[in-house]
């Protein structure tokens, strides 16, 4: 073989186990040395720059104001997932993401449904009632899970979310772990004090239903003893049958309801109908499924629950 020949065959082996070793990398580092953990959406991306600290480099998958459920992967998103440290993601939220964890990523892949007992789909009403994570086979667009995904907005479920997520930090990253485990621990503290404002600022209401674009407060109505009446189901993009909006309608003039509740991300249209239909008024209730205008999680939390101590006449 000639040496310029067996040159040529170095080089392309070397390439090509460069190639496989990025392929497998999934425990890459950013440009300055910081783990890298991606983010599916917003409240994701803000637990994990809680927990994570300045010793990681967190990405959002999700622009802001991009509605979360029609997420769609660009080729360099893929790849990330792919190299990142951790991924911090809700199976059932975001198909494509799914797709990707399981196709690339998914030993170093941190679904947040694991670490909380989950509510089951059940579309109109999701305030009562527990199941285990997993089951399989509900309706929607969400096919490969059975239970509410929007385990965010019940901030004692969260917080359990922050102290497991400080854990799988720990074990990506041990050379920081004690920090993980202590800035873990401070968000775990400030969500539970956000559940206690929860608690205390609905407790003497004397409405207790709310009526809502789709159905993402499941988890919130279930902490706080409130029924769940939504127009469409898990899915924001579902149109409501003409059935479904005089169903609403009816229950909500049997319930006193004076607010229908629409969303930034969601058209207003089908609300503002519902709302000169039953007599009400309409407010935004934020699901916090994009990073707020102003503020962070915990301030769009806050003013959710000014705006349903509002709607609900609590004292």
């Amino acid at each position: 073989m000639s040496r310029t020949r067996s040159l040529i065959l170095t080089g392309a082996l070397l390439t090509a186990t460069a190639a496989v070793t990025a392929c497998g990398a999934g425990n890459a580092a950013t440009g300055d040395g910081k783990p890298a953990v991606m983010a599916a959406f917003y409240p994701l991306q803000w637990i994990s720059q809680q927990v994570g600290g300045a010793d990681v480099s967190v990405t959002g998958l999700t622009k802001p104001g991009t509605e979360p459920h029609d997420l769609e992967l660009t080729a360099r998103q893929v790849a990330d997932i792919q190299d990142a440290t951790l991924v911090v993601y809700i199976k059932g939220v975001q198909p494509a993401v799914d797709e990707a964890v399981d196709g690339h990523a998914s030993d170093s892949a941190f679904d947040a449904t694991t670490a909380i007992s989950t509510l089951p789909a059940t579309g109109a009403d999701e305030g009562h009632g527990e199941q285990g994570h997993g089951e399989q086979g509900h309706g929607d667009d969400h096919a490969d899970v059975s239970y509410d995904p929007h385990i965010w907005l019940d901030p004692s479920r969260f917080a359990t979310v922050a102290t497991r997520l400080g854990d799988q930090l720990a074990k990506a990253d041990p050379a920081h772990a004690a920090a993980y485990k202590q800035r873990a621990a401070t968000t775990a503290a400030a969500l539970t004090a956000l559940d206690g404002e929860y608690r205390k600022g609905l407790a003497t209401c004397t409405g207790h239903a709310i009526v809502t674009s789709h159905a993402a407060f499941g988890y919130l109505a279930n902490r706080y003893g409130l029924e769940q009446i939504s127009v469409s189901g898990i899915d924001p993009e579902t149109e409501p049958s003409p059935t479904r909006l005089a169903e609403v309608a009816n229950v909500a003039k049997q319930k006193n309801v004076t607010t229908i509740f629409t969303e930034e991300l969601v058209s207003p249209k089908v609300a503002e109908i519902l709302a000169k239909e039953v007599g009400a008024k309409t407010a935004v209730l934020n699901p916090i499924e994009s990073a707020p205008g102003d503020g962070d999680y915990l301030s769009a939390a806050r003013r959710n629950l000014e705006t349903l101590r509002t709607a609900l006449g609590c004292s």
